[in-house]
């Protein structure tokens, strides 16, 4: 692989959501305090939706990461149960005993009685639930239920929905309306600028190990931003895949044809139109003239 080529670490753009990588964009941190406001302030239902690709499941973990030790989590990753199997992954997840042997109305009332015991504790329990868009009808009318749970002061669950932009459609039919109704705080990830893509992906290199000059110039850039829509994990696949051309080429830098290469290899990117080329050959040139004329103007009338 191109680690030792490059003098990396590790490897920069693996599909893995990892928190180490974790950039700190605006977008996403602002999420994050988003998400870290409203469980402080004891919401009952938070939604986060976004793209495909957009960066849900990396925020979640990194919610789980940073939560203040004095809520306990109850973390499910893959939410496509019916109303049975989810309550009792959410038993499992908050450690009530033996829920396996109990049928559904004892299951409740156990998870109830658990709840109520971490809140005598000084604990705020929180359900996280990422790719929520997959949850049965029936298993989303089973989370809102179990929101009903209270004290005089506050819920004894937490809901923090992540999903793509389908769970917003279906929350939005009329049978969920009492769902909708709940959520107080959400937030709606988008695809990242130009500036931002190019800030994620030299990050990701420098977390990786690398030292040297910029790898990815700001023409390279452009171009994996045109292709990727601003995505960032379909971002990472073609960086991973202009290093393997450039390692396999022998060489320690990147170019255009590595782009178009990695572009054409990739069945979701897209080559930019001969239109959006036009502008950014324009800008180039346009740039490059700026410069020049800087440049003189300092010899011309030096300070």
């Amino acid at each position: 692989m191109y680690l030792y080529h490059f003098g990396l670490t590790e490897l920069p753009f693996t599909l893995t959501p990892n928190t180490s990588f974790y950039c700190g964009l605006k977008m996403h941190d602002e999420a994050l305090q988003v998400l870290l406001a409203a469980l402080k302030t004891g919401e009952g239902f938070i939604k986060v939706t976004g793209e495909v690709g957009t960066g849900k499941t990396l925020l979640c973990r990194k919610l789980l990461n940073d939560i203040p030790d004095h809520f306990i989590t109850a973390y499910i990753p893959n939410p496509y149960l019916p109303p049975a199997e989810l309550r009792h992954a959410i038993a499992d997840e908050l450690g009530v005993p033996a829920h396996d042997e109990q049928d559904q109305h004892r299951l409740v009332r156990a998870i109830e009685k658990r709840l109520v015991e971490l809140n005598q504790q000084g604990r705020s329990v929180v359900l996280i639930i990422d790719e929520a868009q997959a949850l049965p009808t029936e298993s989303l009318e089973a989370l809102r239920l179990l929101s009903n749970l209270e004290t005089e002061k506050r819920k004894l669950l937490q809901l923090v929905m992540f999903g793509q932009p389908e769970l917003d459609e279906r929350l939005a039919t009329r049978e969920l309306r009492q769902l909708r109704q709940r959520i107080s705080f959400s937030y709606q990830l988008r695809p990242l600028t130009g500036p931002e893509l190019g800030r994620y992906v030299n990050h990701r290199v420098q977390i990786a190990g690398y030292k040297g000059s910029a790898l990815f110039t700001p023409e390279i850039i452009w171009w994996i931003h045109q292709a990727s829509r601003g995505v960032p994990r379909l971002a990472n696949v073609l960086c991973h895949k202009m290093l393997l051309l450039a390692y396999g080429s022998g060489r320690h830098h990147l170019t255009v044809a590595d782009a178009r290469l990695a572009i054409q290899d990739t069945e979701d990117a897209q080559l930019p139109k001969r239109r959006e080329l036009w502008w950014f050959l324009i800008g180039m040139i346009a740039a490059t003239v700026l410069a020049i004329v800087l440049m003189y103007a300092l010899e011309l009338f030096p300070a």
